[in-house]
């Protein structure tokens, strides 16, 4: 069960039911809210546009938030992307806990512009995806590992995304939610399914691909790509999303996605305007589809995957 919400975050949006509203409140199943914004060079802007989203998520029952890549900003440069960086420690993320700890909700804050570890010296820094609990705990970080280098010109799309960020140099646990155990990956990353996999292997039950999808590519893979990785591994698939134009160099695809371990889409926002799918996360579709078509159990160990290499 799902309801896509979209308008000008913080109203009071008639369009959801009562209905809705008291099977929320009520259910036994928890509810994820995966949000769409269109975030600008201005984080102050930006930060009102997603804390309207996350108290309007809390108040329809959502026990955790998910925001897509570049939440906090995105720069028309390489110079005020990494001017307006700051470190885990810094104020965007201490606005950011001291909200999950006031709303009672668990965050996913998915590429957070994090400050490397040398940046004095060479002003490079992470894609971040950052987990928060309700506590106002950071539990878990996740630097994105496969980095967007791509020229289409055709597309018209041309980002080097290595030019100043600094590759993630492991994956992260998954992490033990209200909603299950999620897997974290940012964008990019939903082209390798050895990622979704691994995560899979360690024990994730929902996966989820906080992203800034450009229209070209979001128009030919965002969704098949997403379904994809919910059949291949037979978890839910959450992926918050950028959407519209965010200065006059860049504009996101939009159209986040829920989507089930059989690989139905559950919920999607569109792609036009900020918004929300909330979303039941019913964990025993996991366990059911997993039960029926036992796929892990029919692979292969690793030998087999890599014995073309032998000959």
């Amino acid at each position: 069960m799902f309801r896509c919400i979209l308008g000008s975050p913080g109203k009071h949006l008639a369009s959801v039911s009562v209905l809705l509203q008291n099977r929320m409140s009520t259910s036994a199943v928890p509810v994820a809210a995966v949000c769409q914004v269109t975030a600008t060079p201005d984080k102050e802007a930006n930060f009102s546009a997603c804390k309207h989203l996350l108290e309007e998520a809390r108040q329809r029952g959502a026990c955790m938030v998910f925001l897509p890549e570049g939440f906090d900003y995105i720069g028309a440069s390489r110079e005020e992307t990494l001017s307006l960086s700051e470190t885990l420690g810094g104020d965007m993320m201490s606005r950011y806990t001291q909200l999950a700890r006031k709303l009672e909700v668990w965050l996913s804050l998915g590429g957070f512009h994090e400050r490397g570890p040398d940046w004095e010296n060479d002003r490079r820094i992470y894609n971040s995806h950052v987990i928060i609990n309700n506590k106002g705990d950071i539990v878990s970080v996740y630097r994105k590992s496969h980095l967007f280098d791509v020229e289409l010109p055709e597309k018209g799309v041309s980002l080097k995304e290595s030019a100043f960020t600094i590759p993630g140099a492991s994956l992260a646990p998954p992490v033990h939610t209200p909603i299950g155990k999620v897997g974290l990956g940012i964008c990019y990353d939903l082209r390798f399914p050895e990622l979704s996999l691994a995560l899979q292997r360690h024990g994730a039950e929902i996966l989820t691909y906080p992203s800034a999808f450009t229209v070209a590519t979001g128009a030919a893979h965002w969704e098949v790509l997403l379904r994809a990785r919910a059949i291949e591994t037979q978890s839910f698939v959450l992926a918050a999303a950028q959407v519209g134009r965010h200065h006059e160099k860049r504009t996101s695809y939009g159209h986040a996605l829920a989507v089930d371990p059989w690989g139905d889409v559950l919920g999607d926002c569109g792609g036009e305007k900020p918004g929300m799918v909330l979303v039941e996360v019913d964990l025993e579709k996991v366990n059911r589809t997993r039960r029926n078509m036992p796929v892990q159990q029919h692979r292969r160990d690793d030998a087999f995957y890599t014995s073309l290499s032998q000959i």
